[in-house]
Parts: structure tokens; sequence; C-alpha cells
């Protein structure tokens, strides 16, 4: 397995063949495309769906602030020759990404051979969208460090959306993360789930999170290897999460949570310092505030922290 990024003089080997048949049956019409670079492979995606729905104006939403999708007005006619409410899943993975960004628009680094970058985009229908990214993070870290009994996680899941390489009980480092974006397609809502995995050492700018990569878990670890390993677990993850929601996860979550029973500081009001106290069914994050009130925080534009970290996550 080869472990030198691009720079040192080997091309990566993505063989997306052999991963469009694996994901063919789970996602039957899927396309998997690789690219050496672009601005930032969500916003490739949800460009492609606006585009395709008729609306390239039409509002982008966070899976948290959907509306009924009965709201959603009639799909507009489009010019001959274009194809009209296109939904098919489509995978996209960019070596580089020139314009990169996670939750709350924060820009997200990285670099060919030393990142995997990608986004799925997908039609999803759940009967409620809560939780959604807690349930992408239980699939990709179970994937990456697949769940024994002998031993504590060693990748953890920080609320709403992020994966820390566990150093110690509530504290680590960041090493992926993940942005959900939705746009109507006619009737039905696209899901683009856009990834971050940190796979190599690198040199990082301004990341107040620190930083952590996956060939500290393995030191063969590369970027192709690791999309095999976790596309075909997303898939899954997301018919799973379409069937039965959060609740089929949140055991799984529970035994990755870095934050719980952590002191914690959040940006939202009332609740600047508490006690971390696990997330409900609907994946809200539910924290203790110092004056003994119980508070339900939905991801929205809030932002967790470890308390004795000086890490902004």
């Amino acid at each position: 397995m080869n472990a030198l990024p691009p720079a040192a003089g080997r091309p990566l080997a993505w063989d997306a063949e052999r991963l469009w048949q694996q994901l063919q049956p789970l996602l039957p019409g899927v396309t998997v495309e690789v690219v050496a670079r672009c601005e930032s492979t969500n916003t490739v995606l949800l460009d492609r769906a606006r585009e395709s729905s008729g609306w390239p104006d039409q509002p982008i939403t966070a899976p948290g602030a959907l509306d009924a999708l009965q709201a959603l007005p009639a799909m507009p006619a489009l010019p001959h020759g274009r194809r009209l409410g296109d939904t098919q899943p489509c995978l996209l993975v960019a070596e580089q990404q020139t314009h990169g960004r996670g939750r709350l628009g924060r820009p997200w680094q990285s670099q060919a051979g030393a990142s995997l970058t990608f986004s799925l985009s997908l039609p999803l229908a759940p009967a409620d969208w809560s939780g959604l990214s807690l349930a992408v993070g239980v699939a990709l870290a179970d994937a990456l460090d697949p769940p024994d009994a002998g031993r504590a996680p060693r990748i953890g899941l920080k609320w709403p959306n992020d994966l820390w390489l566990i150093d110690a009980p509530g504290r680590g480092r960041k090493l992926g993360g993940i942005l959900i974006e939705t746009v109507a397609v006619g009737r039905n809502r696209m899901a683009v789930v856009g990834v971050g995995l940190n796979v190599a050492p690198q040199p990082v700018h301004d990341l107040t999170s620190g930083y952590a990569c996956l060939q500290e878990l393995d030191a063969r670890a590369t970027a192709p290897a690791a999309l095999h390993r976790v596309v075909p677990a997303l898939a899954l993850g997301l018919r799973r999460y379409e069937r039965a929601g959060f609740a089929a996860f949140a055991d799984a979550y529970a035994l990755r949570d870095l934050l719980c029973g952590q002191p914690v500081t959040t940006t939202s009001p009332g609740a600047a310092e508490g006690i971390a106290l696990g997330v409900r069914a609907n994946g809200a994050l539910r924290v203790r505030s110092a004056d003994g009130r119980l508070h339900e925080i939905t991801s929205g534009d809030v932002s967790v922290r470890p308390a004795a970290s000086e890490r902004d996550g």
C-alpha cells in the first residue's frame, strides 16, 4: 500500500471502477468521478442539483432547517436537451479542494495525497432528518475504527459533525469533518454529504482543534484506501438512516461521544458553560449549565468545545 503523497512522485491510484461496482447495488445508477482539483466537491454537486431542478438560485438548506416538502413549488420546464430532475446518486472525489469548506463556512485545508475529500449526493426521504450528521459520523468512524469490545474506541465523535482522534477522555485532535447540505429537485430532496479526512501529516495553519491523521492509526493509510473503506459504509449508513432515523445509530454514537460527561463551553445563549450529557433521540446535545438547568442544543449556528481546551471546533 502506497503511503506517499503525489508530491513524492507516486500518483494516486483510485480504482474508481471497482468502487463503482461496490456501490451500484447500494445506490443504483450511481456515478463515480475523481478529479485532480476543484473548488469544493459539495459546491459542485449542489450546483448540478440546482441546475437540474430548474431553480439555479434556490437556497441550500441544512438538514436541521428543512421545511415541509409539500411546500416545494412545481418544477419549471428546462430547455430542450437538458436533464430534468436528475436525482441519480454521484460520488465526487477531489484530490485537492481549492476552497474546501466545513460547517459554519469554516475553511477546510487539504493537500493532494495527504487528505481525502469527497461528496456523495443522493435523494433521501427520511421521516425525520434529525441527527443525520451524527449518523454519518458513526458510519465513518465504525468503518475506520471497527468497534472492539476489548478496547476503547480510538476515533471519537464530537457533536455535531467532527471525527477526532482520542488522546484522553474528552480530549483529542480533529481527524475529519462532515458537511451535509440539501436542495430540492422536483419533489425529491437531494442530500449532499461532504467528508474531509486527514490521511497523512501536512502543514496546517490556524487549526485551533489540533491536527490528527489516519496514518497515526495505520502508517500504511492512503487516501484511495480510506475512500474504498468508508464510502460503501457511508452508503449503507445513509440507507439505514432513511429507514430508521438516528435511533438506529444512537447506541453506537454514545460509545464514541467525545463530549459526554465533559465540561464544555458553547455559543448557545443560556448555556455558555456546562456539562455535556449526551444527545437525545433527535440528535440535540444535552448540556446542564452551572445553575442546574438542562439545555438542549441543536446544531444551527452553535459551536461547542471541551471547556479545558482553547481549541474551537
